[in-house]
């Protein structure tokens, strides 16, 4: 296990036999039965984690804005160049970190994209759709029908829009636990 994964380990009694990994609010979560041995944990835990970093690492969004504009063009090209009939203008994209209220934002005439390094720690299907819908911004700045056609061709566009909805749902609760209020 790498020595900076800091994994929080919850023993549970109603399981049995597996082991799972998981990201919650940033954390690393591992699900462990609660007759597992310090041994076992410590034999077991570390593949797994890293099994999980491995696979989390090929999902997620290119980190520096080379990468991020070379992922841009790639999905132009896959999604919005059948629709847009024009050529993807010039453009740059960055990650910024003082967006919290926005996933993204972009300056069509400057064709200058901002995307919320929030959306790092989400699944790569949702970060490309935010990227998609800014791009298309550089085609058409308002969300009108026009708008929306170009972003039809995104398969995930549906369920990414409700992962960020659910999203921000979540964050705007403040984590409060609304199991409390149901009789």
């Amino acid at each position: 296990m790498p020595a900076d994964a800091e994994v929080e380990v919850r023993r549970s009694a109603r399981r049995k036999r597996t082991l799972t990994v998981f990201r919650e609010r940033g954390r690393l979560v591992a699900l462990v039965p609660a007759r597992l041995t310090a041994a076992q944990e410590r034999s077991l835990l570390p593949p797994l984690v890293e099994r999980f970093l491995e696979r989390e690492s090929r999902r997620t969004m290119p980190a520096s804005t080379d990468e991020l504009s070379v992922r841009a063009r790639d999905l132009y090209d896959a999604y919005l160049a059948p629709r847009a009939g024009a050529p993807l203008p010039p453009f740059s994209v960055r990650w910024v970190d003082n967006q919290q209220r926005r996933w993204g934002s972009c300056s069509s005439d400057s064709g200058h994209i901002r995307l919320s390094s929030r959306l790092r720690t989400m699944p790569l299907w949702v970060s490309d759709y935010v990227l998609l819908h800014e791009l298309a911004h550089l085609f058409v700045p308002s969300h009108s029908d026009d708008f929306h056609r170009l972003l039809a061709g995104y398969p995930h566009l549906a369920r990414a829009q409700a992962f960020l909805q659910g999203y921000q749902h979540a964050a705007d609760a403040g984590g409060k636990d609304w199991s409390d209020d149901l009789d």
